[in-house]
């Protein structure tokens, strides 16, 4: 924190391989381990699973590009809270942060862990499927 005229603000210390780093864990995370084998099983084809996979990176990217458009409009802390906050309101944000933190959050940690516990308990079972209690009970000790 630095103080400029009697006022406490928080420094901006994020650098360009800091963003690079959330982005890549937090949006590519474990899903890109998972999804392959849905796209595939879905589509039966390597091609079209290609051309989906394309399509949704091209449609991640401009999703990423409006969210940093709002972040160099928006100057406030508080990421989706502040955006949502500055367009729609105390209430619609109030909702979001409240949602955020009892369903998304929670839930995206729990695939991401299970994610983990299947492929870290794979290689003691080559020859059948493992156990669910062994990739739950793995899972639920990272979390």
């Amino acid at each position: 924190m630095s103080d400029t005229e009697g006022k406490v603000t928080l420094q901006r210390k994020i650098t360009l391989q800091n963003g690079v780093a959330i982005i890549v864990g937090s949006i590519i995370g474990s899903g890109i381990f998972v999804s392959p084998t849905g796209v595939y099983i879905q589509t039966k084809s390597v091609g079209v699973s290609l051309a989906v996979w394309l399509a949704s990176g091209l449609f991640s990217t401009v999703g990423a590009l409006c969210y940093s458009e709002l972040g160099t409009c928006i100057l406030r802390s508080g990421s989706d809270y502040a955006y949502i906050r500055e367009a729609f309101g105390s209430l619609p944000a109030f909702l979001q942060i409240w949602v955020s933190l009892l369903v998304i959050t929670p839930t995206t940690q729990a695939i991401v862990s299970l994610t983990f516990a299947q492929y870290a308990v794979k290689p003691f079972f080559q020859d059948c499927a493992p156990p669910d209690s062994a990739v739950r009970l793995l899972a639920a000790t990272c979390l």
